[in-house]
Parts: structure tokens; C-alpha cells; sequence
């Protein structure tokens, strides 16, 4: 059976400045990569390893009927903030993206009380990270145009110390560049609407995941991710966090999780392949028999960014996972139809 060290909890993920490499189960008090030394094998200024560091905070709710996915990225040559919603029922969908140049607005380094927005014509975003009140709350108004209707959500993240157990990684691309990562699955209430019908989110039903990321990425980037959640046959809140990435060691430390109520279990390194394509079954295993998923692909998303100094390419199919989990403890637990996500990321920059 896999296991992996849970570090004691520490204030940075640096010390005398170089990262440390590690799994924790609580947030740091902040994280700033800048303070890593001589991150690259010449002499760059800050400013200019400032560019090099991309961040971004997402987070993704569903319930029986509605799947939301929402993030804010700041590339540094510019920043992007989009937003998809999805009917289960009836299939409606919206897509939102805006764009926008330069990094006129940074994330957060810290989780205890914090915020982030971003504000435009017809569109408001805010993520009001507040660990010390054990929950995230989170804002969103987009007005409505001829192609698409309007959406508005106010949303609370409930992650309670003794009922959450979050992820906190830090993984090396290299001996001073690495990739931080939060992750928490917990439940969440609110209120959406969406064209018009006002839909009231209930805790004991919804689930969210959110993850509060920053790295010094490499010059090419590919990642995927995987992740899915909903109840079980016991009416259990379960959820994983499943990616593969260019970091290393990954079987000593990575970010894929696995939470039965609220329990984390750490998760072995995978190998995700798309035999017949990316809009075919996405395979998901590992060598250690915890991890046996399939994902089905339904509802496609697809974003890229193409500048002279930048391209980016995202695709995010909606879809189901079906397999089998194994906790720490070594319980199954049966995946059948669970409803998630698959997300494919290139970035050269």
C-alpha cells in the first residue's frame, strides 16, 4: 500500500531560499516564490523572474443538476478569468472568458484572510480566501448579451478543520523551481441564478473543490488533471484530485488526493492516456492498485491564447469517471457515473 510523510505544518514552503519539496495538511502562513534564490542557473533579475512565476486560484462546484467551473490566472503578460456553467438536466451551457492585459491584479500569498477580484464591463469575479473563518467564499456576476444569459452566484466553501483535511504540496521542477498547491473538498451553500431561474445550492448535496496554485513553471508546460466528486453508494462525500505533471520524485510527493468525508488519502503517482484522443476515454492507473479510473468525455470546453511571447491551449471535457478507489486504510470505493472533470494544459512561454 502507498503511504507517503505528512510534514509538520510550517509557515513557508522556503527556507534560506530554497524551496522545500513536501506534503502538508495545512495551508502555509504565506507563499511567496519570489524569495527563492537563484532560481535559474544565471543571474536574473526580480522583476524578471517576477514573469516566470504563473498563478492561478480555481474552484469547481456540482450538485445533481449543476456543474460550475470558475478560475482566475495571472500569466503575468496578462490575466484571464473564465467561467462555465452546466445543466445536467437540460444541457443549456455557458461559457465566459475575458482577457486582459498586463498583471494589473496579483493573487494572494496567504489563505488566512484574503482576496482577490477582478472587475470589468458586465462582469464581476471575487474569491475571498478566509481559512481563519474555515471557508471560501466566493462572488460572481456576468451580465447577459444577445449570445448568452446572465449568471450570478454567491457561494460558501465550508472546510471546517475537523471535517476537511486539505492537501498542501510543494513539488520541484528543478532544485530551486517549484510548483505550490492547495487543495480542499468541501461542501458548499449558496445561491446562483442563471437566465433568470434562482437555483439554492444545499450543503448536504454540494460539493466543491478548491485550489490555490503558484509555480515556476518550465519554458514548455504540460499537465493534466482529473478530478471528480459527488456522494457513493454509502451517501458518503467523496472526491479526488488526480494530475500528472513535469515535476519530480512524483512518487515521493505529487498533488493527487482522495477524500472519503472529509479524510485524506494521498494518492500514488498515474499515468493518464488517451488512446483514441483526447474526446475518447481518458484511461487513469497507477502501479500500486489505488488508482483505476476511466473517464468518458460528454460536454466539450476548449480555450487557447496565441500571443508572440506566449501560447496557451486548454481543453476541459466534461464527463464521468467509473473505476475503483483505494483509501489509505485499503477500503474500495466504487466510482460509478461520477460526474467531473478532465483538463489538458499546454502552455509555452
Amino acid at each position: 500500500m502507498y503511504t507517503r510523510e505528512i510534514q509538520i505544518p510550517r509557515s513557508s514552503p522556503i527556507e534560506n531560499g530554497k524551496p522545500l519539496p513536501g506534503t502538508w495538511t495545512r495551508a502555509f502562513d504565506e507563499v511567496d516564490l519570489l524569495n527563492i534564490q537563484h532560481p535559474f542557473p544565471f543571474p536574473v533579475p526580480r522583476w524578471a523572474r517576477d514573469y516566470r512565476i504563473k498563478e492561478w486560484e480555481s474552484f469547481t462546484i456540482q450538485d445533481d443538476h449543476f456543474f460550475l467551473a470558475a478560475l482566475l490566472f495571472n500569466f503575468k503578460y496578462f490575466r484571464e478569468a473564465w467561467v462555465h456553467v452546466y445543466d445536467k438536466t437540460s444541457t443549456e451551457r455557458m461559457w465566459f472568458k475575458k482577457l486582459l492585459p498586463f498583471s494589473g491584479w496579483r493573487l494572494p500569498k496567504k489563505l488566512s484572510n484574503a482576496s482577490i477580484e477582478s472587475r470589468s464591463y458586465g462582469f464581476f469575479f471575487r474569491i475571498h480566501d478566509w481559512l481563519d473563518a474555515n471557508t471560501i467564499e466566493v462572488d460572481l456576476d456576468i451580465e447577459a448579451t444577445r449570445k448568452r444569459p446572465s449568471f450570478t452566484a454567491h457561494l460558501h466553501y465550508s472546510l471546517a478543520k475537523k471535517a476537511v483535511t486539505p492537501m498542501v504540496v510543494n513539488l520541484l521542477f528543478s532544485e530551486r523551481c517549484s510548483l505550490y498547491m492547495f487543495k480542499a473538498l468541501g461542501a458548499v451553500r449558496g445561491d446562483m441564478v442563471f437566465g433568470g431561474r434562482h437555483i439554492s445550492l444545499n450543503p448536504d448535496k454540494t460539493t466543491g473543490l478548491f485550489c490555490d496554485c503558484k509555480g515556476f513553471y518550465p519554458f514548455r508546460t504540460h499537465s493534466w488533471w482529473c478530478n471528480g466528486f459527488g456522494f457513493d453508494g454509502k451517501n458518503r462525500r467523496i472526491g479526488f484530485s488526480i494530475a500528472e505533471n513535469q515535476t519530480k520524485e512524483t512518487y515521493k510527493n505529487n498533488e493527487n488526493a482522495l477524500w472519503v468525508d472529509g479524510k485524506l488519502t494521498p494518492l500514488p503517482p498515474v499515468k493518464i492516456t488517451m488512446p483514441g484522443g483526447i474526446e475518447s476515454d481518458w484511461i487513469i492507473q497507477d502501479l500500486e492498485g489505488m488508482v483505476d479510473l476511466t473517464f468518458s468525455p460528454r460536454e466539450s470546453f476548449k480555450d487557447a491564447v496565441n500571443m508572440i511571447v506566449l501560447l496557451a491551449e486548454y481543453d476541459a471535457p466534461l464527463g464521468f469517471y467509473n473505476g475503483m478507489l483505494v483509501t489509505s486504510t485499503g477500503e474500495k470505493i466504487p466510482v460509478h457515473n461520477l460526474w467531473g472533470i478532465g483538463e489538458k494544459f499546454y502552455m509555452r512561454i
